[in-house]
């Protein structure tokens, strides 16, 4: 039997926003690895349904809070004394959101999260795993962008994009501390209606819709698009729960696949996978919209042993076949 199965065995782990996209996939698989899992949610952005393969677990313990309450993990820690490692992904994750409400935002992105991983140190655990985001590099053109780009001087366009860099920040400095920079997350459980939504899961919806796929400008913008399994073992890998390293990291590091594709080529690739004879369509650019966006992951790979595994043709393929099966 290898350490890490040992720790599976006995081993708690929160996962905050565990009703999410993301966090709900990150529960999944932990508790597929046979990990006791905690997951608390408000349902601000999350939906019950997303947690509907895994409610009845019988390692699966849900509290229906916010990550704002007062000691949150030592009410918690105390109903679950085997909890060692939290990962966290709960937050405000609407930029438009943000701009409207950024006393809250900050409140809840940043001060809600300093509050939690410096409960962590005081408690013991043995990894923070926190979800930061691209948006903390703002506006920089240096492509790919690299860790140490986001700076106290980056120009964040958003208190989103500033939340989430202050709270990685914080992060970092903590024993134990990981800050995930996601790139364009994509796949299963996007909900192509909610404000949160990606550009993928609302050209999925389109496509399967028989409408035409709306691009905002010309199409030439690129993104980094990374599937969510993808994501979810690059949290693995940073708590130091797969791969070659079985202690975890510290530090910021980016998650992406490397690549830049552009929205005009993401739709043809839809179109093409969905067999439609539909078209593009363009509007005229938003406001404030990154032009372009690519990380550099070299960072990451070198330190977890981590690379990106689905290539976007099969991850589209994926996303698909899911919204098929849920639109019926």
């Amino acid at each position: 039997m290898t350490t890490k199965q040992k720790v599976q065995e006995k081993t708690g782990c929160l996962v905050t926003g565990v009703a999410g996209f993301v966090g709900s996939h990150l529960a999944e698989c932990l508790l597929s690895l046979n990990f006791k899992v905690v997951g608390i949610d408000n349902f601000f952005s999350g939906h019950r349904e997303n947690m509907l393969s895994f409610l009845d677990n019988k390692n699966f313990y849900f509290h229906e809070t916010s990550i704002t309450e007062l000691h949150l993990l030592d009410k918690l820690k105390r109903l679950h004394p085997d909890l060692s490692y939290c990962f966290h992904l709960a937050a405000i994750v609407s930029v438009p959101y943000s701009m409207d409400h950024v006393d809250e935002t900050m409140e809840i992105n940043y001060r809600a999260t300093e509050t939690l991983v410096r409960e962590s140190t005081k408690l013991g655990f043995t990894a923070f795993v926190f979800a930061g985001s691209a948006a903390e590099y703002g506006n920089d053109q240096r492509l790919p962008l690299q860790e140490q780009y986001a700076s106290d001087e980056t120009k964040h366009l958003s208190p989103y994009g500033r939340s989430k860099f202050l709270a990685s920040q914080c992060v970092a400095e903590e024993r134990g501390g990981v800050a995930l920079r996601c790139f364009n997350i994509y796949g299963p459980r996007q909900d192509p209606a909610s404000p949160y939504s990606g550009v993928v899961s609302r050209f999925v919806d389109a496509a399967l819709a028989g409408k035409s796929l709306t691009i905002l400008g010309d199409g030439m913008q690129t993104r980094d698009f990374v599937y969510v399994s993808d994501v979810v073992a690059a949290y693995l890998h940073a708590a130091g729960l797969k791969g070659p390293i079985s202690s975890p990291l510290n530090g910021i590091y980016n998650v992406g696949t490397g690549q830049a594709v552009s929205i005009l080529d993401l739709g043809a690739t839809i179109l093409s996978l969905t067999n439609t004879s539909e078209s593009l369509a363009f509007l005229a650019e938003r406001p404030g919209d990154i032009r372009h966006s690519l990380a550099d992951v070299e960072y990451f790979k070198i330190a977890s042993g981590w690379t990106p595994k689905i290539p976007l043709h099969l991850g589209l393929s994926n996303t698909l076949e899911w919204a098929r099966k849920h639109s019926q």
